[in-house]
């Protein structure tokens, strides 16, 4: 129990120093005016209040990741504490925060084009692609997840199709209508919700004295499944996660001050970290530890876990609403998924998203898509989606690293874990099923090669950038003074 507290702790101290710390490296213009009033259209761009932003970036980036990853990662045992603090603090919560604050300084670009101007064109296109597949990946599993929930918590007199069907239609809405329409107005409801069943198994646990492991560093995985890397792909969303870059911008276009987005980015990411910390808590406590553990999540997935904690500690109504909690996660992260793809496609081509028509027709091959993939085994899906959702972070971050390089700033804060993960995804692809399938030690050899030949080429672009007067590392916004815009 003292674990768990202790790394909640140092969670919520964490975005009070490290996040202070970041935010002054970055350097934030107050005065400096944001994409929601330079590029103001009353669909994407539109300026909108802290509050509200910090509640739809919390409920964009916090899907089933930070409560299905954890609650896998629980089988690991109290290692996996450690990876959501310092992942958090360190890895996540910076990632977030500069993907966030760099898409303000360039019109709230999304990652590909950022990628593109920072690490060169053929970046771009290689980007561009990997956060298609990932928000594909992410918007097809937030379909399936919810709705066997949905399905379980009806005890099943609802078919299952029905369900799949009435969250892609919220979704196809969520997609093509303006951001204030929706998913402005009913956000907050949510994350009301979310906040209540979060705090409420976190507040079960402690009062019915759950038998929380403390810290050890022994892998207690039934399955003697190594830590490296798999316990950092495992736990994605709740340390960092790739998938957040692509959500980042969808705020950064309605954010109203940059002064707000430590609170927005960072924190929200700390929030996650908290969430993540209660469903891992719950996984290691609740059912007789790793292998009670394993024999459930054999038998029912992670949506059986969610649904016999939520019940064990809140009773059937409490845990009615903390699972309620659970399904609005993945649902409000699932309808922006689809929402950034639109938005990344519609930049690519340069295509203007006022006409409805314009974006409608990008929009139904990504959900004819995401239909057909509901019919992929989950567990093959997140596997998939794992390894692209941290090889995507790992290119947000070295888009930070050279944004604050060629800033003449502290770039070690992105390279350091951006270079980390990179060594945990090339380890795993070279070794996984669905990758080579080398031997550990191999496969470990070849991520560490691989890792340093990037990071030199890395240096060796970084150099050969700061020279180049063509890249401009900000948008130009002169005249637009973000005081007189409040005003307006």
């Amino acid at each position: 129990m003292y674990t768990f507290l202790f790394g909640v702790a140092l969670l919520i101290v964490g975005y009070f120093t490290y996040g202070k710390f970041v935010e002054k490296v970055f350097g934030v213009k107050e005065d400096r005016a944001t994409p929601a009033y330079t590029s103001g259209d009353e669909m994407d761009y539109v300026p909108m209040k802290t509050s509200k932003n910090s509640l739809i970036q919390l409920l964009n980036i916090a899907g089933v990741g930070p409560i299905f990853g954890p609650i896998m990662g629980a089988l690991y045992g109290p290692v996996a504490f450690i990876w959501i603090v310092f992942g958090a603090i360190f890895a996540g919560a910076v990632h977030d925060y500069l993907t966030g604050m760099i898409s303000i300084r360039n019109r709230g670009a999304h990652l590909p084009e950022l990628a593109g101007k920072f690490l060169g064109k053929f970046m771009k296109h290689v980007v561009n692609a990997f956060a298609i597949l990932l928000l594909l990946l992410v918007g097809t599993v937030f379909v399936s997840a919810p709705a066997d929930l949905l399905f379980n918590l009806m005890g099943g007199w609802m078919p299952l199709g029905f369900i799949i069907a009435a969250i892609f239609i919220y979704y196809v809405l969520a997609t093509l209508l303006p951001i204030d329409k929706i998913i402005g107005r009913i956000y907050p409801f949510f994350g009301l919700l979310l906040v209540i069943s979060a705090l409420g198994v976190g507040i079960g646990m402690v009062v019915t004295g759950a038998k929380i492991p403390e810290l050890t560093f022994a892998n207690l995985h039934p399955g003697n499944i190594p830590i490296f890397p798999l316990l950092f792909l495992t736990i994605s969303c709740g340390a960092l996660s790739g998938f957040h870059a692509t959500q980042t911008p969808i705020i950064s276009r309605t954010t109203k001050s940059e002064k707000q987005g430590r609170k927005i980015f960072y924190g929200m990411m700390i929030a996650e970290g908290i969430i993540a910390m209660i469903w891992a808590a719950a996984g290691m406590s609740l059912f007789n530890g790793p292998i009670g553990l394993n024999e459930l999540l054999a038998a029912g997935g992670p949506a059986m876990i969610v649904s016999e904690a939520s019940v064990m500690l809140l009773g059937a109504v409490g845990g009615t609403i903390a699972i309620l909690g659970v399904i609005i996660l993945p649902i409000t992260s699932g309808d922006t998924a689809f929402r950034s793809a639109r938005m990344i496609i519609a930049d690519y081509f340069k295509l203007g998203q006022i006409k409805f028509s314009s974006r409608l027709w990008i929009a139904v091959p990504l959900f004819v898509i995401s239909v057909a993939l509901t019919r992929v085994d989950f567990t093959i899906l997140w596997r998939y989606f794992s390894w692209a959702n941290q090889t995507t972070a790992v290119i947000a971050l070295f888009v930070a690293a050279m944004y604050l390089f060629l800033a003449r700033k502290n770039y070690w804060i992105a390279l350091i874990p951006g270079t980390f993960m990179l060594m945990a995804t090339m380890t795993y692809i070279l070794n996984a099923s669905i990758g080579f399938r080398l031997p550990m030690n191999y496969a470990i050899m070849g991520a560490t090669f691989i890792s340093i030949i990037l990071v030199l080429i890395f240096f060796v672009a970084a150099r050969k950038n700061r020279g180049d007067d063509s890249i401009l590392l900000e948008e130009d916004v002169s005249g637009w003074g973000i005081k007189p815009l409040l005003n307006k």
